[in-house]
C-alpha cells in the first residue's frame, strides 16, 4: 500500500490539466520525500468533450505514478467516488486540476492528521489562518451555505465545501458507498456521514487563489444544491439511511 492516492477529477481541462499534473508531481516529489512517503495521483477524465483525456495520458506515459481513468459525465462528486475505486493509499486527498489549492499544502495537512490524531482533515476557508482570494459572490453563496448547514445538521465545521481535504482510507472505504450525491452537496454527504459514524474531523488552513474568470456554478446549480442539501437531511433524520 502506498503512503498518499491523490484524487483529481478533471472535466473540460484539457488546456490545464497537463501542466497541473507535472506541478502535482514536481511538487510531491519534494515534499513527500521528507515525509517518508510515496504516493499516487488518480487522474479521472469526467466525460470531457475535449482533450483532457489525452492530456493527462501524456502526463501519465513521462510518470509510472499517475493513473488515468474515465468515466461518463455525471459531476465531480461521482467522478471522486469513481476514483477512489483506484486507490491504494493509506491516506487520501482530494485536490482540483486547476489547483486553486496548491498541492504543497498536502504536507501540512497530513501533519495536522498525525499531530490531532484524527480520521479526516478538511480545508477551511474561515481558518484563522487561511488565506483567500475569490470573488465576493462565491463568498456569499459560501456563507450563506453554511448557515443552513449549521442549522440543518449542527456540524461542527465552518467550510465543507472547499476542494483539498485528507481522508484516512478506511473512512472512505466505510462511508464512500453511502453516498448518493454526485454533484457539488457530495461534500457535504461525505461529512455528514463521517461526523455521524464517529470519525474525527478537523479543519485546515488553506491558501485559496482563485484563478477562473467565471464561476462554473449557476443560479440553477444553487437550487439544485439546496434540494440535495435537503434530500441529505431526510436521509440522516427520517429515513435513517445512514444507519443501514
Amino acid at each position: 500500500m502506498k503512503g498518499l492516492s491523490i484524487i483529481i477529477p478533471a472535466w473540460n481541462e484539457g488546456k490545464i490539466v497537463y501542466q497541473s499534473l507535472k506541478e502535482v508531481e514536481r511538487v510531491l516529489d519534494k515534499l513527500l520525500r521528507n515525509l517518508g512517503l510515496d504516493y499516487e495521483i488518480i487522474v479521472v477524465d469526467d466525460g470531457s468533450g475535449d482533450n483532457t483525456y489525452a492530456e493527462a495520458l501524456k502526463a501519465a506515459n513521462e510518470n509510472g505514478r499517475i493513473k488515468v481513468v474515465r468515466k461518463e459525465n455525471e459531476g465531480k462528486g461521482s467522478a471522486l467516488k469513481y476514483g477512489f475505486n483506484f486507490c491504494s493509499g493509506k491516506f487520501v486527498t482530494f485536490i482540483d486540476a486547476d489547483l486553486d489549492l496548491h498541492p504543497k499544502q498536502i504536507p501540512l495537512f497530513i501533519s495536522y492528521m498525525k499531530k490531532y490524531n484524527v480520521d479526516v482533515v478538511v480545508g477551511s476557508k474561515r481558518h484563522p489562518l487561511s488565506k483567500v482570494d475569490y470573488p465576493l459572490h462565491r463568498k456569499f453563496l459560501s456563507q450563506a451555505y453554511q448557515i443552513i448547514i449549521k442549522i440543518l445538521f449542527n456540524l461542527d465545521l465552518r467550510d465543507t465545501q472547499t476542494g483539498l481535504k485528507l481522508f484516512k482510507y478506511e473512512v472512505l472505504k466505510e462511508i464512500l458507498p453511502r453516498v448518493l450525491c454526485k454533484k457539488y452537496a457530495f461534500d457535504l454527504e461525505l461529512l455528514v456521514n463521517a461526523s455521524h459514524r464517529g470519525f474525527k474531523i478537523i479543519e485546515a488552513p488553506v491558501k485559496l487563489n482563485w484563478q477562473r474568470v467565471s464561476s462554473r456554478i449557476k443560479l440553477k446549480d444553487v437550487w439544485r444544491i439546496f434540494l440535495d442539501t435537503v434530500a441529505i437531511f431526510y436521509r440522516l433524520k427520517i429515513l435513517k439511511y445512514y444507519d443501514k
